[in-house]
């Protein structure tokens, strides 16, 4: 099977040389032409525009996206409008928002073009390890990319599966990040608390080692956090800025939306928010409002 891969990033990269060892014919495209290069060099065919890399392919033709959520998929959507011809199917492999898959879906179709949404989980990891597919579309669209989703997916059987309707691979994903927001929080609290217990000098590294197995909170997420704790034990260098792709925020909405409490993954996305705060007004407030009740000392800035 042949297809386009938009979107040579890290991530897509790896997929791109994925799908090649897996015998996929894969023309790639990015606005970099070194990043062309590295997949090109993997076996992959390059493309200058998105005009040549849909020259290249056959219809009815595969187009993956893998870009930037927001305008820049919008963008490409457009310029793809007046490349593809009826029956060539587009997927969106990003971070989109399951309403924004849903509302694009709608515009493509109108297009004549077919649309798919697969929230893909997996990182850097995912050449090796294969990605976690989550995919949202019409059922002969879904039939129709299998042989991409079971190449790209840790077996033909595992790691992917078709959620629903068009924005359901995306939703799914969404709360998938929402739930890993509140496991790397919990974990984060954890190893803070050990580390505070200084006479015990516990090696942080040695419990995570341990952890790991037969443990009920293993996880390759543990497994990660006991190989950063291999590399630098004391998080030297490292400042406490935490960032957010936006779908702990969209999750967390949702959840609003349901009526349906999240208080975990709501409070692990407001600690991110908190960890961006170098001079923190609200605390600030706080201690004057303490000493305007009570007289309580207030420390000056020195």
């Amino acid at each position: 099977m042949e297809l386009g891969m938009v979107g040579l990033g890290k991530m897509g990269g790896n997929m791109t040389v994925r799908l090649v060892r897996g015998g996929h014919r894969v023309v790639g495209f990015a606005r970099t032409k070194a990043v062309v290069d590295k997949v090109v060099a993997q076996g992959a065919r390059g493309a200058d525009s998105l005009a040549n890399l849909v020259e290249q392919l056959a219809p009815p033709r595969i187009i993956w996206l893998m870009i930037p959520t927001g305008p820049p998929v919008d963008q490409t959507l457009d310029q793809l409008h007046g490349l593809l011809a009826p029956g060539d199917l587009v997927v969106d492999g990003g971070n989109s928002y399951y309403r924004d898959s849903v509302r694009r879906a709608a515009l493509v179709n109108g297009w004549g073009f077919r649309f798919v949404d697969v929230g893909t989980s997996g990182g850097i990891w995912g050449l090796e390890e294969g990605y976690s597919l989550m995919v949202g579309g019409e059922d002969a669209d879904v039939e129709r990319i299998r042989p991409i989703l079971e190449t790209l997916a840790p077996g033909p059987k595992l790691g992917w599966g078709h959620m629903g309707p068009v924005g359901a691979g995306h939703f799914v994903k969404m709360v998938h990040n929402g739930i890993e927001y509140g496991m790397m929080q919990a974990y984060a609290e954890g190893f803070a608390i050990l580390q505070g217990k200084t006479e015990f000098a516990l090696d942080l590294h040695q419990v995570a080692e341990v952890w790991r197995y037969g443990s009920v909170i293993r996880s390759w997420l543990l497994e990660l956090t006991e190989s950063a704790l291999a590399e630098n034990p004391t998080l030297a260098g490292i400042e406490p800025w935490v960032a957010d792709s936006g779908e702990g925020r969209w999750t967390v909405a949702e959840a609003m939306d349901l009526n349906i409490p999240a208080p975990v993954i709501t409070l692990s996305l407001e600690a991110r928010l908190r960890s961006r705060e170098a001079d923190p007004f609200a605390d600030r407030l706080l201690a004057m409002m303490r000493n305007k009740f009570g007289g309580h000392e207030v420390k000056r800035e020195s």
